[in-house]
């Protein structure tokens, strides 16, 4: 006995492909927005010479007007800075530290940063201006 074979037509259904490419596009959106830095709003003092560092290995201590102190954008005291700071150097000796202070804040509580990075003789530092 012959079985006769049918010549079948495959199609493949299109009608959600564009639901599908408007959920992709949406899904690419929302993570390119996504910032990974975490940043203190402040106002940069602006400097006559400054000299551009590597984006890599550092560690931010940001300085408000009010003295509140942020390590890489978490709010912080200076005790926590101190260890963070010791973390960092363990991790990687050759870890930059960034200090970025507002431009009104007061010298009194830059200097409380400085004084913790004496201490520590900590002498990979930048100061970040505009």
């Amino acid at each position: 006995m012959k079985i006769k074979r049918r010549k079948q037509d495959f199609v493949i259904p299109t009608n959600s492909m564009s639901d599908v490419a408007f959920l992709l596009l949406i899904f690419i959106m929302l993570v390119s927005l996504i910032n990974y830095r975490r940043e203190v709003k402040i106002e940069y003092p602006e400097a006559e010479l400054a000299k551009k560092t590597s984006a890599e290995k550092n560690l931010e201590i940001w300085v408000d007007r009010g003295g509140n102190l942020y390590l890489d954008g978490i709010k912080s005291s200076l005790d926590a800075v101190e260890a963070g700071i010791i973390t960092a150097y363990q991790e990687a000796p050759d870890t930059r530290v960034h200090v970025i202070a507002d431009r009104g804040t007061p010298f009194r509580n830059v200097n409380d940063v400085l004084g913790v990075l004496q201490i520590l003789q900590y002498r990979v530092v930048s100061f970040v201006v505009k």
